[in-house]
C-alpha cells in the first residue's frame, strides 16, 4: 500500500542511476522526507554494477543478476522515473533539459552519470574501437562483439586497450568467455588470440608489485601478448597503430583506457577540471553552483583527488543522500573524506580473484568466493525489495 499523498514543496532530481544514486534512492525509500519528490532521469531502465561486469563477461552471472531495475527501485522509494537523457542544465529557471521530454525543475539537483570515453580524439577509434564505458551500455555493445566473434571464421585476434585493474580484469574474462563459447560450437578456443597495449611502463600501475607480478604471470601462462610502454595512436578496420609508427593487427578492439566528463556539461556553468569532470568540494557540492551536486566518477572531489573505481561511488551513496536530504530541510551539510587506501577484489576470469590493499595481495579461489558473496549482498540490497508497509507515525521502511 502506498502512503497517502502530500504536497510537493520541494524536488529532488538525481541525473543517472549510477551506484551512488542507486544508495540514495534505497535510503530515502528506508526514510521518506515530507513534502519531498525525488526524480530519477535515467536512459536506461535497468543500470550494471561494475564489480560484477567481468563476472557477466565471463560467463558466471546472468543479465538480472547483474543489474539493478531502476523503475522498480524509484517506485520503491515513491520517486518519479524518467526514461530520457538530460542534456543540459538551465541553471537560472533551476531546470534539467532532457532530450526527449520537457524540462525538469528542480529546487536541488544531483549528478551520477559515470564517466565517456575519449574515443572521438583518437583517429578511428569512434568507428573502429568498442569502449567498456559508459557501463550502463556496455551491454548491448558486448552483445554485438559476442556475436561477431562467434560467427568469424578462422583465428581471431582481440585487442584491449588500457593496463589498469578494468582492462586486464576484462581482457582475462573475456578470454574465458570466448573461449568456451567456440569450444560448445566445436571450434577450436586456439584460433582466439589477446593482445593488451598500454602506454605505461606497467600494468595495474596503482597496486602493488605483488599484484603486478601475479596478473603479469597470469597474462603469461594465458598465452596473453603485453605491450606495456606503447602508446595507441591511431586505429584502423582490423588494426591499430603505436606511437613509434608500427601496425599490429586486431580483429576486435576494446576500449578500457580513462575517459572523461560528458561533453554536454561544458555548456553549463559548472566547473569542470581538466578532464570535464564536475568539481565538487567536501560535501559533494558543486564548487560553482550550490544547488548542485556530484558523486561517482563524474565528480572530482577538489580537496581528496582519488582514481575512478567504484568503491567510491558505492560509499558516496550515504553522505550525498544525507547532505541532499540536509539540503532541503535546510540544515547544515557534513563533510566526506574518502578513504586513502581501500580493498580491491580483481578476478581472473575463471572464478578466482586477488585481493589488493596497501601491500596487502592475497590470491586464490576463495578470494573469488568472497568477492562473489560481497557482491551478491551488494546487489541484494536494491534487488530483494521487501513488502513495502504503511509506516506508523515516526517509524522507518524496512531496510531491506
Amino acid at each position: 500500500m502506498q502512503p497517502p499523498q502530500q504536497p510537493v514543496l520541494r524536488d529532488i532530481v538525481l541525473i543517472g542511476g549510477g551506484h551512488t544514486h542507486v544508495g540514495v534512492l534505497k535510503r530515502f525509500a528506508m526514510k521518506p522526507e515530507p513534502g519531498v519528490r525525488l526524480t530519477l532521469i535515467c536512459r536506461d531502465t535497468h543500470t550494471p554494477y561494475s564489480g560484477m561486469l567481468p563476472g557477466y563477461v565471463a560467463g558466471h552471472y546472468g543479465y538480472d543478476e547483474v543489474h539493478i531495475d531502476l523503475r522498480r527501485l524509484a517506485e520503491y522509494a515513491g520517486a518519479r522515473f524518467f526514461a530520457d537523457e538530460a542534456v543540459g542544465i538551465d541553471h537560472d529557471a533551476r531546470k534539467v533539459l532532457c532530450r526527449s521530454r520537457p524540462p525538469v525543475p528542480y529546487d536541488w539537483l544531483s549528478i551520477n552519470i559515470g564517466s565517456t570515453p575519449r574515443v572521438d580524439a583518437l583517429g578511428g577509434a569512434a568507428g573502429h574501437a568498442v569502449p567498456v564505458k559508459p557501463i550502463h551500455q556496455f551491454n548491448d555493445r558486448w552483445q554485438t562483439l559476442l556475436r561477431r566473434i562467434e560467427a568469424h571464421p578462422g583465428r581471431t585476434r582481440v585487442a584491449v586497450v588500457g593496463g589498469g585493474a578494468g582492462g586486464v580484469e576484462l581482457l582475462l574474462a573475456m578470454q574465458v568467455r570466448l573461449g568456451s563459447e567456440l569450444a560448445a560450437r566445436g571450434r577450436d578456443p586456439e584460433d582466439l588470440t589477446f593482445a593488451l597495449f598500454t602506454r605505461g611502463e606497467t600494468l595495474l600501475p596503482t597496486h602493488n608489485a605483488r599484484v603486478r607480478a601475479h596478473f603479469e604471470a597470469t597474462l603469461r601462462r594465458r598465452g596473453i601478448e603485453v605491450h606495456a610502454g606503447t602508446e595507441v595512436v591511431a586505429v584502423e578496420a582490423g588494426r591499430l597503430q603505436a606511437a613509434d609508427g608500427t601496425w599490429h593487427a586486431a580483429d576486435e578492439i576494446v576500449w578500457v583506457t580513462s575517459a572523461g566528463g560528458a561533453g554536454w556539461l561544458k555548456e553549463t556553468r559548472l566547473a569542470l577540471d581538466d578532464d570535464g569532470f564536475i568539481q565538487v568540494d567536501d560535501t559533494l557540492r558543486s564548487t560553482s553552483d550550490p544547488r548542485i551536486f556530484a558523486a561517482g566518477d563524474i565528480a572530482s572531489q577538489v580537496n581528496h583527488p582519488r582514481e575512478k573505481a567504484g568503491v567510491f561511488a558505492v560509499r558516496q551513496g550515504r553522505p550525498l543522500a544525507d547532505n541532499l536530504r540536509a539540503a532541503v530541510t535546510g540544515r547544515p551539510l557534513s563533510s566526506y573524506r574518502p578513504q586513502a587506501r581501500w580493498l580491491a577484489l580483481i578476478s581472473t576470469g575463471d572464478r578466482h580473484a586477488v585481493a589488493s590493499r596497501g601491500r596487502l595481495c592475497l590470491a586464490g579461489d576463495w578470494v573469488w568466493r568472497w568477492k562473489d558473496r560481497i557482491d551478491r549482498r551488494f546487489m541484494a540490497r536494491f534487488n530483494d525489495l521487501p513488502p513495502w508497509k504503511r509506516p506508523r507515525a515516526g517509524s522507518r521502511r524496512p531496510a531491506g
